[in-house]
């Protein structure tokens, strides 16, 4: 197994629902250190303090039947605008060729959210997806994290 490499001019996208860096690799091949050019954050409230209404009603088609609906989840709405926007902001990089290859380190259900806002382009730069949490770490934590990580 070979050790994972990040080499210089490269970035690293570490995002979550809630957060995301941009950062860009001003070391070299055998010595990462991480730049953060972009950072966003969103306040993340609660279901309960996002959307204060009961959830709607429907008439049943034949008699008198009624039935409730299910409720819509604010807090995972907020969460996926959030990172349909951090994927638009990729897309702008990308298409201006301030990022030319990347890695996205995010947890699954936050790359299955991206992956569809992604232009072809953004996808053909990506050096590799990266599954984990890490957008809560300092950026020491995620350099060491990543000069740690073997490929196969």
């Amino acid at each position: 197994m070979a050790m994972f490499k990040v080499p210089s001019k490269s970035w690293v996208i570490v995002c979550d629902g809630a957060q995301a860096m941009f950062m860009e690799n001003i070391g070299d091949v055998e010595q990462l250190k991480l730049r953060v050019a972009e950072r966003f954050a969103q306040n993340n409230a609660s279901s309960r303090e996002i959307g204060t209404d009961r959830p709607g009603r429907s008439h049943s088609s034949v008699g008198d039947g009624r039935s409730a609906m299910e409720e819509t989840d604010w807090h995972e709405q907020a969460e996926q605008d959030f990172l349909k926007g951090v994927a638009e902001r990729l897309n702008a990089l990308v298409y201006e060729k301030t990022i030319e290859d990347y890695v996205l380190i995010a947890p699954p259900s936050a790359i299955g959210v991206l992956r569809p806002y992604f232009t072809q382009q953004t996808k053909d730069t990506a050096r590799t997806e990266i599954q984990k949490e890490l957008a809560n770490q300092p950026v020491a934590q995620i350099e060491k994290h990543l000069t740690r990580l073997k490929v196969v």
